[in-house]
């Protein structure tokens, strides 16, 4: 998305051409603020809420003064914040792509890793972030423990791209509130967490019966919460019947999909699923393709890749204790295993 279209949706909450044209003005005067010459100029939302503001459809101007944030070399921050306990949040997510074939081979597979931050700190704080970059461990001579290569790594305009440049160092004035400090792709084989096997057999065009087994390869004092194996079903077929170890399965006919939902799946546990449905006793000839099974997951407390917060420094001139917390989050992003059937 555009840092237009996200600022848009800020303000109207659907982006839309009637909320466009219903808020003709506004857009005009947001348009004004974010480019200037062509270079965007004033882009996070909250500093732009603090001078246009909608009331309606009309445009009110809630200061005739121009807050410093704009004129600041610190944009996305207002000044004068007071919390009476500083904190940061530090969520590490990372979403796993795999393409799996009807053989069992992995075809392709990727890690995608945001670092989101949620900061209630008081003043005008210096963040450093320090995360076992293998890039950075190999400028200091340091080789102990697990690292990794991070690529395409994108960061929020807060971060000081030349001091990363320079020496690898994480630093920054951070945004208040809830932001998207950076973003980044690890390029390496995946072991696919939730392993699926699935037999499909169709019996004499009267009735198709599918056996589907999931198994958690990852380790056992983890667990996966709100799993979802999503498998394509003919779109003929009806009168539906389910058996299942755990969680329950439930038909989708506008998808032809049966959903098999487990809400907590533990690390090294195998569950299987069965399901019947009768068929039309005329056949369908017509080949409708051959749709993948998909995956949902959420795995807590744990990463894929292995990156790790090492520490998180918080200096202010006033001299506070902060309070930095971190959760690892591993979930499924584009996460597909196609079949024989």
């Amino acid at each position: 998305k555009s840092c237009s279209a996200v600022v848009f949706t800020e303000y109207f909450k659907e982006l839309e051409e009637e909320s466009i044209q219903d808020n003709f003005v506004v857009v005009y005067e947001l348009l004004d603020e974010l480019m200037d010459f062509g270079f965007p100029q004033t882009t996070d939302s909250k500093i732009l809420q603090e001078y246009i503001t909608q009331e309606g459809n009309k445009l009110e101007v809630a200061k005739t003064k121009v807050p410093t944030t704009v004129t600041n070399a610190v944009s996305w921050r207002s000044e004068g914040l007071k919390y009476k306990k500083n904190e940061v949040f530090i969520d590490v997510i990372e979403s796993i792509n795999v393409l799996v074939n009807a053989n069992g081979s992995v075809m392709s597979s990727d890690i995608v890793g945001s670092i989101k931050l949620k900061t209630m700190l008081s003043g005008m704080p210096e963040l450093r972030l320090g995360l076992n970059d293998r890039v950075l461990f190999a400028l200091t001579g340091r080789d102990k423990g697990k690292t990794v290569a991070m690529e395409d790594v994108k960061f929020h305009q807060c971060v000081r791209l030349s001091r990363f440049e320079s020496d690898r160092t994480i630093s920054f004035i951070p945004p208040d509130g809830e932001s998207e400090l950076m973003s980044y792709r690890i390029n390496t084989h995946v072991k696919p967490l939730i392993w699926i096997e699935s037999v499909i057999e169709k019996f004499s065009h009267s009735r198709v019966e599918i056996m589907v087994k999931a198994k958690g390869q990852f380790k056992k004092q983890s667990v996966a919460n709100n799993v979802e194996v999503r498998v394509p079903v003919p779109s003929d077929a009806d009168t539906p019947k389910f058996k299942t170890s755990t969680g329950h399965a439930k038909y989708v006919p506008e998808k032809n999909l049966v959903v098999w939902t487990i809400k907590s799946f533990p690390g090294g546990k195998e569950f299987l699923m069965r399901a019947h449905f009768g068929l039309p006793s005329v056949e369908n000839d017509e080949m409708e393709g051959k749709p993948p099974i998909t995956v949902k997951f959420e795995i807590p407390y744990f990463t894929v890749s292995g990156i790790q917060v090492r520490y998180m420094k918080i200096i202010e001139k006033s001299g506070y204790q902060a309070l930095p917390w971190v959760r690892y989050i591993t979930q499924s992003g584009d996460y597909q295993l196609r079949t024989n059937a």
